[in-house]
């Protein structure tokens, strides 16, 4: 585990960052809801490792879509992006419903989609400060 962390620091940078935000969240945001600083800390390594795996898919799909030669490969593609965007947040919902059954709340589509935006925007911002280079998201 230490060896993991000492060759991932950004990704443990990133939860410390989800956590203040979601927290915030918590406090500011009547339909978010934790029941506890654990579940919250939970929630944001749930979130991490979703928006993790969904970064990697959008960027796949930027991929093709980018090297799309006909409308049809690029309609197809611009809507699989469409597809990854709209359906991480239903994803996320519905992971965060069975993993924590009721105790967390991240409201519904528009509150998580606000707080998915802006933990990626924390994250880069964070990323920027301390690499002193931006990093693509």
């Amino acid at each position: 585990m230490r060896a993991w962390l000492v060759d991932h620091p950004a990704d443990v940078i990133d939860l410390f960052v989800y956590v203040v935000v979601l927290n915030l969240a918590i406090q500011y945001l009547p339909a978010v809801i934790s029941e506890t600083f654990t579940l919250s800390l939970l929630t944001a390594v749930l979130l991490k490792v979703t928006l993790e795996l969904v970064l990697l898919l959008k960027g796949a799909v930027l991929a093709r879509l980018r090297g799309a030669t006909t409308r049809l490969a690029r309609t197809t593609s611009a809507l699989m992006l469409w597809v990854v965007a709209a359906g991480s947040k239903l994803v996320v919902l519905w992971l965060i419903d069975v993993a924590f059954a009721g105790s967390v709340s991240l409201g519904g589509f528009i509150p998580v989609t606000l707080l998915v935006v802006a933990l990626l925007a924390s994250r880069s911002a964070v990323r920027r400060l301390l690499d002193g280079t931006p990093r693509p998201d």
